[in-house]
């Protein structure tokens, strides 16, 4: 029996690929197996190739696998796109409407079934992806019966006709693998499971779950790949907890609706992608020197321009370091799994009216948009923090004029927030720099007292956990680093490094700015060689570690900016290349 394997579908999009990979993981995650699925999409509504791969393990998994055991294909595009990632003794289950044919049939076994044509037979063609999971759940040796809750929760909407029609199908490629092609037993049975409940999400739900818990209610934003998700689940959830979500013209109007809505003391936040970021530019000065919190999303993609829209990257990072103009306190955060992107976005409330500052979680598209099986979430964890929220009952009068120093100076840098209507709390607010009543003020010894105090905040910044760290060696050969997605391929590559005797450490940068830089410092100097992995064609994080820790004599860069994640053999052969 085996403790994992890995499972693709493809076809065109439209055709009901991602579905079939839905009903398909959601129901092995309900077994009790660890799942991580990635989607392969085009950027267009319909047309184009598609696929789904999913890996299916008795224990936690975070990154995509390297071979396939099994691929499902509805057209033989895909068999021609993916072949080359069976591995020997691979099954490919190919629809026999279009006349299969594999390249190698000596180390691949390819099984023609007519999904088509068998989903005809119950009345539509379309079921044809519900035939394709009943042949593999006899490939697996599972009952078409462990689908029935999930087929029934996706298709239950349609009337009970509709699901049963669906299990039908499921039941018919069962049937058709086990008993009209005589299918005896495999080597790809699944090791059982406990069955223990666990959470099946993207990143994307876990972002949006954490600002709902976080105290978020209103959103601003326009639709964007791919960080749509997070605006199209909170449309569903916010109204039932007093919230709301607006749909604006462009991002541009979303970012300044959201300072609005913070200002008037809403936890309210933004999301987008690099195009909607650069909209957003100036915007995020305005939050910054009116010291106004501000929560943004940013899914990164392939750029520039439109770039791969649907295609994974992590090219954003400077843009969000130092993309605005002028100088502002700016924190920019980058969760590396599911559960930390729910407990990140949570902080990134409670640290953006703490610091009153913009706060970007930065995610990509594979963390975005990539499923996997997350341990119940902890809601008892979860806190909310106001910062220097003033209390109107005690409220001083003020300068004596009838203003209120918002822009008070302090040793801390913080000054005392208040909101519109609060007694005694009047006020200007002005993009332009002013004094400490918010008057707009040119003099020059004020711009310099202002801008110190502002910058001041970031000197007492307490971020939990800014580097994610494996550390098993006091003295290691490499030392892995990464930020967002990457975490489960390193990880991965860890161990086969240990198992061959290279010691091997690994650092997942979670605070990107302000950089843990005295922190990342002590692991660089204990490594002989830094190896720096991350998805984009000019090393950005390298050159950000360069600039804050100065070792550039030992660090190098694995990169991949092709649109796709990374492999761990890619990842692998690199580092063993380079050390």
């Amino acid at each position: 029996m085996m403790k994992q394997l890995s499972w693709k579908v493809g076809g065109q999009q439209g055709e009901g690929i991602e579905s079939t990979g839905e009903v398909f993981s959601i129901a092995l995650n309900r077994l009790g197996y660890y799942l991580y699925g990635y989607r392969h999409f085009s950027s267009r509504i319909k047309g184009g190739h598609t696929n789904n791969k999913i890996r299916v393990s008795t224990t936690q998994v975070r990154a995509i696998s390297d071979e396939l055991d099994i691929l499902v294909a509805f057209d033989q595009e895909t068999i021609d796109v993916n072949f080359s990632e069976l591995r020997k003794g691979g099954i490919v289950l190919a629809d026999t409407k279009f006349s299969p044919v594999i390249p190698d049939e000596d180390s691949v076994t390819l099984y023609a079934i007519p999904f088509t044509e068998l989903a005809a037979e119950l009345g539509t063609s379309l079921m044809k992806n519900m035939v394709a999971i009943g042949a593999t759940s006899t490939i697996l040796d599972l009952s078409p019966d462990d689908f029935y809750e999930v087929v029934e929760e996706t298709y239950g909407r349609k009337g009970q006709k509709i699901v049963e029609m669906n299990m039908n199908a499921i039941q018919k490629g069962a049937s058709f693998l086990k008993q009209e092609l005589q299918y005896n037993r495999t080597d790809l049975y699944l090791e059982k499971t406990d069955r223990k409940k666990r959470m099946f999400m993207i990143g994307n739900d876990a972002i949006a779950l954490g600002a709902l818990a976080g105290g978020a209610r209103f959103m601003a934003a326009y639709p964007i790949t791919p960080a749509s998700e997070i605006m199209e689940y909170l449309i569903k959830k916010l109204p039932a907890y007093g919230g709301a979500v607006i749909q604006t013209e462009d991002e541009i109007a979303a970012c300044t609706m959201s300072i609005g809505a913070n200002y008037a003391g809403a936890r309210t936040f933004t999301a987008s992608a690099g195009p909607g970021l650069s909209l957003m530019m100036e915007a995020i000065g305005l939050s910054g020197i009116t010291e106004t919190p501000l929560v943004i999303v940013d899914t990164q993609r392939g750029g520039p321009s439109t770039g791969l829209p649907t295609k994974q990257e992590q090219s954003d990072l400077m843009a969000m370091i130092y993309g605005t103009h002028g100088e502002i306190p700016k924190i920019v955060m980058a969760p590396s799994t599911v559960q930390e992107a729910f407990y990140d976005t949570v902080e990134a409330f409670n640290l953006a009216e703490e610091y009153q500052c913009p706060v970007i979680i930065l995610s990509d598209l594979q963390l975005s948009l990539g499923k996997q099986s997350v341990e119940p979430l902890e809601f008892d964890q979860v806190q909310i923090r106001r910062g220097a929220l003033a209390n109107e009952n005690s409220l001083p009068e003020g300068d004596g004029k009838g203003y209120f120093k918002r822009y008070e100076v302090t040793e801390s840098g913080i000054s005392p927030r208040v909101l519109p209507g609060m007694k005694n709390a009047l006020h200007h607010v002005t993009g332009v720099e002013h004094d400490e009543t918010g008057k707009p003020s040119e003099v020059a010894s004020n711009r310099q007292v202002q801008m110190d105090k502002r910058l001041r905040k970031m000197e007492g910044l307490l971020f939990p956990n800014p580097i994610h760290k494996q550390i098993k060696h006091a003295e290691a050969d490499v030392l892995l680093v990464g930020f967002n997605s990457t975490r489960g391929v390193i990880e991965e590559v860890m161990e086969r490094l240990e198992a061959e005797g290279i010691r091997a450490n690994h650092a997942h940068i979670r605070l990107i700015h302000p950089f843990p830089a005295n922190e990342l410092r002590s692991l660089t100097a204990s490594a002989k060689k830094v190896l720096v992995i991350e998805n984009n064609a000019t090393g950005q994080l390298a050159n950000i570690i360069k600039m804050n820790t100065g070792c550039a004599e030992k660090l190098a860069s694995v990169l991949k900016y092709d649109g796709n994640p990374f492999l761990p053999n890619e990842v692998y052969f690199k580092c063993k290349e380079l050390i």
